[in-house]
């Protein structure tokens, strides 16, 4: 099982715009796998796909994922140039994960989808970019999309692009199964990991499909000291009677032993994201490094 560390800055943005260059440097410098970036419109985080863009110019070792980029309520044709765009230029460092996006009334007006209708847009719209991505002279002929004889270029580098999905519902994970190649969830415990790749690889079976067993992740959100209020409340609202000190390790110490946690129940990729953001990146980033790069297989 390979073990890969990534690193990622959740949807609260950065103190200083400036600070994008030095996490992006020192990732590649330190040897993590990958960044991830969040998407939050009506918050600070900045756009996924420009940002990983600017950080596809700076390197070229390190991998680039969204953590997770909302579809239902953008135009899939559009969508798809662009990220084959970038997987071209970096040359094939794409990870792509796709949600429905947050369940947040903002979000929704900000996409322009009624929170009813995310389901059913996400199913038409991935297997279409998937089309798109792979295929010249699509036809289709769908809800809310139809396109006669479409070509998409360029092609991306990777042939497939293997597509990672979230979430931890029964009908998120039966989604991973049906249309996904890979899972990452977020504020789960290593059993709830296991037990929801159970979900996924029945509904992939059921499917006629198969996921890679090294396509199995988790993002892990870590605090150094006490949870802020914040997220101790939205974790209430999200996780209603889960303990938050289960879904969010304290210290080095802490998130070391939930990694290795997650690996001995079949969790192989990670992408780790600081709560709150350090004093100096610099130091957080060679912390990290030291503590999680030697767990990489």
């Amino acid at each position: 099982m390979k073990v890969r560390i990534g690193f990622g800055l959740g949807t609260q943005g950065l103190r200083n715009d400036d600070d994008l260059a030095t996490v992006v440097d020192g990732l590649e410098h330190l040897g993590f796998d990958s960044l991830w970036l969040s998407e939050r419109v009506t918050g600070a985080a900045p756009d996924p796909i420009v940002a990983l863009a600017f950080a596809a110019g700076r390197t070229r070792k390190l991998k680039f994922g969204t953590s997770v980029l909302v579809l239902p309520g953008r135009n899939p044709v559009l969508l798809a140039k662009e990220l084959a765009t970038l997987d071209v230029l970096s040359g094939g460092r794409l990870l792509p994960a796709f949600g429905l996006g947050t369940p947040d009334p903002a979000e929704h007006q900000a996409f322009g989808v009624d929170r009813g209708d995310r389901a059913s847009w996400f199913e038409e719209a991935l297997p279409l970019i998937r089309r798109l991505w792979s295929e010249d002279g699509v036809d289709h002929d769908g809800d809310r999309f139809t396109y006669k004889a479409l070509t998409v270029r360029p092609k991306p580098r990777q042939s497939p692009v293997d597509v990672w999905l979230g979430g931890l519902s029964p009908s998120e994970l039966r989604r991973t199964g049906r249309l996904g190649d890979g899972w990452l969830p977020s504020f789960c415990t290593p059993e709830e990991a296991a037990s929801g790749r159970t979900v996924v690889e029945q509904a992939a079976a059921q499917a006629g499909r198969a996921i890679d067993p090294e396509h199995y992740g988790a993002l892990i959100p870590y605090v150094h000291g006490a949870l802020p209020d914040r997220l101790t409340a939205a974790l209430a609202a999200r996780r209603p009677g889960v303990d938050p000190t289960s879904l969010i390790p304290v210290g080095l110490d802490g998130l070391t032993e939930a990694v290795e946690r997650f690996v001995a129940h079949g969790v192989s990729k990670f992408v780790v994201v600081p709560v709150v953001e350090p004093d100096d990146w610099d130091d957080e980033l060679g912390a990290l490094a030291d503590r999680l790069l030697g767990l990489q297989t």
